[in-house]
């Protein structure tokens, strides 16, 4: 499928939905990043929301406004040429070659405001889904679904946090979308475009989820996945159900896991400190809010054994998106948005 078609909205009005497109970008040579995202939330009972979302990082020093709205406050278009999304002061265009986005978010503290644009740089992939097959995309199972149009984004713009303006020119990010009848029960998930040290270009991208997924009214052990790709390779650990394969430990702030399949064996870890990170409450159409401790400078490391080549490690020391989704908030990431 093309970027286009993965991010066509999904919304069935009157189910249980909940659906987000978002966009990250990162310094290659600092702890700064940017993240934003537009929500959709829709239940059977009638009750429909819009959500604009931005959080901000910068070392230790981080942010994050959430803006609620009613969903017939905001537009969601798709045509032949892309999306269009308006949420009140957020909006959003995705094409096939990439996208842009803008708008301004203040509480009673601080403000921010960006205007971005992003595309998908040389040799920079297509669209990834970590999910098997697409057909499962279009099923009850997972609960949630994942898929990264860009993996891989060149960006440039602007972000203004208070008084401080930073310049998007040579950051590197990615743009995803996901959907679903619920969040899923528990999870952690990682991103990481691996940039080289002396010019910051990218040259691998990794990305990697642990989660729970709800099938018969019962919560599943920890189903994992990953796709590491580098150069023209793509390594693939999508054998879902193969638990045997699979050692993930979610042990926050840190996550680890291990995975074996066709390709050969990867193992990945990822850390953030607690300062580093934002508490966001995520909100079920039909169950209770769940927490996402969120941080987009996260410590990333991975090993890959190929079965047909050498090994390599990946190392990135804060160019990772990382989240964990638990059922109650922990103190010392705050305050809740």
């Amino acid at each position: 499928m093309t970027a286009i078609a993965w991010n066509n909205p999904r919304l069935r009005p009157g189910t249980d939905h909940v659906e987000s497109w978002f966009v990250r970008a990162n310094d290659p040579q600092s702890p700064r990043a940017v993240w934003i995202k537009a929500t959709i939330l829709t239940a059977r009972d009638g009750t429909a929301i819009a959500q604009a979302w931005c959080s901000v990082f910068d070392g230790k020093r981080t942010h994050a406004w959430c803006l609620d709205m009613p969903l017939e406050a905001a537009r969601f278009e798709a045509h032949a040429l892309g999306q269009d999304l308006s949420l009140g002061p957020l909006s959003m265009s995705l094409t096939g070659r990439g996208g842009t986005t803008a708008g301004t978010l203040s509480d009673q503290s601080q403000t921010v405001s960006w205007d971005l644009a992003f595309s998908k740089p040389a040799g920079g992939g297509e669209p990834l889904s970590m999910l098997p097959t697409d057909r499962l995309l279009g099923s009850p199972v997972p609960s949630n679904k994942l898929v990264t149009p860009f993996p891989v984004a060149a960006c440039l713009g602007q972000v203004r946090w208070g008084e401080e303006q930073w310049d998007l020119t040579g950051w590197h990010g990615m743009q995803g979308h996901n959907w679903g009848r619920e969040h899923s029960p528990e999870y952690a998930w990682g991103h990481c475009v691996f940039t080289d040290v002396r010019d910051g270009s990218p040259f691998a991208v990794l990305e990697a989820a642990s989660g729970r997924t709800r099938v018969g009214g019962k919560v599943t052990p920890l189903i994992s996945m990953m796709v590491i790709r580098r150069g023209e390779q793509e390594y693939r650990f999508d054998r879902v159900v193969d638990l045997w394969r699979q050692e993930p430990h979610l042990e926050f702030p840190q996550w680890s896991l291990r995975m074996r399949g066709r390709h050969g064996t990867a193992t990945l870890q990822m850390s953030a400190e607690p300062e580093q990170m934002v508490c966001l409450a995520y909100r079920n159409p039909a169950r209770a809010t769940s927490y996402c401790l969120n941080s987009k400078t996260a410590a990333v490391s991975a090993h890959v054994a190929p079965v047909d080549g050498n090994a390599f490690e990946l190392r990135s020391p804060h160019g990772g998106a990382l989240e964990f989704l638990v059922p109650q908030p922990v103190a010392a990431v705050s305050p809740i948005v």
